[in-house]
């Protein structure tokens, strides 16, 4: 028997390291792991996030049942179980999907050695993304730090074999016919059902053909919203890479940063707890936690702004355009440090990434690459006149808004704009 270790990869369907299990000419049974190394990291005991893996692991479950198959779940330390499931059980390998993040890097090469000491094959995969690591680089081997030729290179590398999605469906005869195991319950895991709902990830062909002319407006159902589903597997990346292809480039180029910032986090992975650039480490951020609150609650004066945290708040997810917005004016307007910004993203984005999310707030801070140059500051007023005019965002979340129960700014734009050139050309002038 071999086993497959589901992650970030929660789909059956086009799924690299299933395939790969079921055609190994042994049958498969099918693991996920609660990790608690992560679990316990979460303040909110109804993250949205726990309780959409959780339901989606419960399609996965059925489906398996459904073929006289099942799915084994279970809670705890990764290393500590698959002591537990290799020792009860005669396996001759583990197969899996990448993971480029630091802890679950750090996690597998555990599991490897574990494997290894238990004679047991550790066979991972590529499935997260189209292209890792060192298959994007430059002639002479270095990394790509400039969006524009590393999307360059990666079309140019693309085959469109790559793409052909893998017919998992049509091996299912090779799963290990075993009875339907209970389930912990999130109670059991100390969690609740979250009231916030993931988008459905059926995707109409519409928003994506109109993407390039729709996507900066936040008032419009003009963005995928597949985000999370990139980010937990439960889509497939090739397919939607294929369908960029034939429907939207400018779709297709978002897509194409997920590899960008995936790459640069495994080349750089000192972009986790600093700069890319390391001289903006010597920035004096304020770090005023009354600011840092204010931007948290949505209560800063500024309606895109406010409009933005809102609706991150409430939903689990930003607009684009608005993530932009709100990251400039806390690291520009308020001087208060990127890695603040980052980690609030992290505990609330339905969607958070590692990788994407750094490079984000990296460009908005003028620390990362490819960054805004560190004099580009969003002006959140000539914002609204370009992608929200009529208001309609902004009043859907800041209902308040143009009434006296709305509060003042609390930095005017003109001063915060000088006081961040200021600081930015003061720190990086003696670092030159």
């Amino acid at each position: 028997m071999v086993f497959h270790w589901f992650r970030r990869d929660l789909r059956l369907h086009d799924n690299t390291a299933l395939y790969n299990a079921l055609n190994s000419g042994e049958k498969v049974q099918c693991v996920f792991i609660f990790d608690t190394e992560i679990l316990e990291k979460l303040e909110d005991k109804n993250d949205a996030r726990v309780s959409f893996i959780y339901n989606e692991l419960l399609g996965i479950k059925k489906q398996l049942n459904d073929v006289g198959a099942d799915l084994w779940i279970f809670y705890g330390k990764p290393i500590q179980i698959w002591k537990k499931v290799l020792a009860e059980n005669n396996a001759s390998a583990i197969y899996t999907n990448k993971d480029y993040e630091p802890y679950a890097q750090h996690r597998d090469s555990e599991i490897q050695q574990l494997a290894a000491e238990s004679n047991v094959e550790f066979n991972s995969y590529k499935d997260h993304v189209i292209f890792e690591e060192n298959e994007v680089v430059k002639d002479d081997g270095s990394p790509y730090v400039v969006f524009t030729p590393y999307s360059k290179k990666w079309k140019a590398l693309l085959q469109k074999e790559q793409l052909q999605p893998l017919p998992s469906e049509s091996l299912f005869d090779n799963f290990n016919k075993t009875k339907s195991t209970k389930v912990l319950s999130l109670k059991d895991m100390g969690f609740i059902e979250s009231p916030i709902k993931v988008p459905a990830k059926s995707t109409t062909q519409g928003i994506i053909k109109n993407y390039e002319k729709n996507r900066d407006f936040p008032s419009v159902n003009g963005t995928s919203r597949l985000s999370v589903h990139f980010r937990f597997g439960t889509v497939s990346i090739r397919e939607k890479v294929a369908k960029g292809l034939q429907t939207s480039e400018k779709w297709l180029n978002e897509l194409i940063w997920r590899d960008f910032y995936a790459q640069i986090l495994y080349h750089f992975p000192h972009v986790v707890n600093g700069s890319f650039r390391p001289k903006y480490d010597a920035i004096a951020w304020r770090n005023n936690e009354q600011d840092f609150a204010k931007w948290c609650k949505g209560k800063t004066g500024y309606p895109l702004v406010d409009a933005g945290m809102r609706e991150l708040n409430a939903t689990g997810f930003m607009h684009n355009r608005v993530r932009m917005v709100v990251a400039s004016f806390l690291t520009k307007h308020l001087l208060l440090d990127w890695r603040w910004g980052e980690a609030y993203f992290a505990k609330k984005l339905l969607d958070f990434e590692l990788a994407s999310n750094n490079g984000g707030w990296q460009w908005a801070a003028g620390s990362g690459v490819d960054a805004a140059p560190y004099f580009r500051i969003f002006n959140p007023h000539n914002q609204i006149t370009k992608f929200d005019k009529d208001f309609i965002y902004i009043k859907k979340w800041v209902p308040e808004f143009g009434t006296n129960k709305y509060p003042s700014e609390m930095v005017e734009h003109k001063f915060a704009r000088e006081r961040c050139l200021a600081v930015y050309k003061n720190t990086l002038d003696r670092r030159e």
